[in-house]
Order: structure tokens, then sequence, then C-alpha cells
């Protein structure tokens, strides 16, 4: 066997596939976190799991008319999440170590579901602006449904949480228009991961945000997330 030519049955597609499921993973982990403390039992843990991973592409799917939408075309985006949660719910004392890394993991996630959901909703013919809204709502509605589960004001408005919703803008409108020059290129698609992924890791690394309209007390600490 030549160690230097392709691995049999691993492609293109099966690196697409498991980014995915990876992004998935992340998500649901994400989802699963925001239970500690709570005394929130294993059904609910899954609940958020399920909710964070699927909620966004979900809602993508619904107003593109998309149907059946993806996870219930293919049942192991919901396995995936299903599986992370309950894993999340048994092992997070062993998990403890690895979380320092997973507001990274949320970073690489963000970036490539904004850009997946803007590439469908332009495969589904949408204009640009709904390409981005669209994309945007891909990467961030999950965790605004799962905030609002909570009864919390959703992360994505507090200024803590770092330019998190205008990443997913930047990086959705980046494509859009790299698209619109040159629909067949995956070029586009890469350089619209890099500079959603590069625009979240520089608002963590220099604690950049958004003006906030109010500087009085927060009335709710927000919960333990990295996003």
């Amino acid at each position: 066997m030549n160690p230097t030519g392709p691995v049999p049955g691993f492609g293109v597609a099966e690196i697409y596939f498991a980014l995915q499921h990876f992004g998935v993973a992340v998500s649901a982990l994400a989802g699963a976190l925001a239970a500690r403390g709570r005394r929130v039992d294993l059904f609910g843990v899954i609940v958020l799991a399920l909710v964070t991973a699927l909620g966004g592409g979900t809602l993508r799917d619904m107003c593109l008319g998309a149907t059946p939408v993806f996870w219930i075309a293919d049942w192991r985006y919901a396995a995936t999440s299903i599986l992370t949660g309950v894993g999340s719910f048994y092992l997070l004392r062993h998990l403890q170590p690895l979380l320092k890394y997973l507001e990274l993991a949320d970073a690489f996630s963000l970036a490539l579901f904004t850009i997946l959901g803007t590439s469908k909703s332009l495969a589904w013919e949408t204009n640009g602006f709904i390409a981005v809204v669209l994309g945007t709502i891909t990467g961030v509605a999950g965790g605004v449904l799962r905030d609002v589960l909570l009864n919390e004001l959703p992360l994505v408005f507090r200024p803590e949480i770092r330019l998190y919703a205008t990443a997913s803008i930047v990086g959705a409108s980046t494509f859009t228009v790299l698209h619109a020059f040159a629909p067949a290129s995956n070029a586009a698609m890469v350089l619209g991961v890099v500079v959603t992924l590069a625009m979240r890791l520089a608002a963590i690394r220099w604690s950049l945000s958004l003006p906030v309209i109010d500087e009085g007390p927060d009335p709710k600490p927000p919960h333990p997330d990295p996003r």
C-alpha cells in the first residue's frame, strides 16, 4: 500500500461529514453545560443539547421550506446530539480538564454552521441579505432558544459573549459577496469560515464587544457557557 496515497473510503465527503458532526457535538455539549447548577435532570440535559445543536438549522430549514428538516432527513445529527448530552451528563467531572478548549471548538462550530447555513440558503436561491440572515440564524439561534428555555436573557445579547453574532454576520456577508463572484469555488466557503473564526477568536483574545445601551447592574448572572 502506498502510504502517501488516498485513504480508501475517506475523502472530501467524509471529512465534510465529520466536521459537521464535530460541530453538532460541540454545540450539544455547550447546551448540556448550561444545565450545570440548575438541578436539571437527564431528560432536560438532552433537550438542551438538542435545541442548542439543531435549533438554528431547524429554523433555517423551516424558513426556506426545506422539509423534512435536516435532522429528520438524516437522523444521525439528532443521534450525535443525544449521545453528547448523555455523555456530558455522566462524564462532566472527567471532562473538566478539556473545558478550557471548548470556547475554541465552539468558535469553529459557529464559523462552520454560519457558512453552511448561508450556502444552503443561497442554494435555495434566496437573495444575499436573506442568506446572511439565515446563515446567522443557523449559527446562533440554537443558543438563543436554549437560553429562552432557561428563562434567561440570551447570551448573544450580552457584551460578555464577545461579538458572537457579529462574527457570524461578518463571516456570512463575506461568503455571500465572494460567492456572487465565484459561485462554483470552494475558496469562498473557506474564506467565510476563516473570517468568522478569526473575528470570534480576536474578540475573545482582546475582549472586544459592542457598545451596551445601559451600564446598570445585571439582574441575573449568565449561566456558565462558552458563548
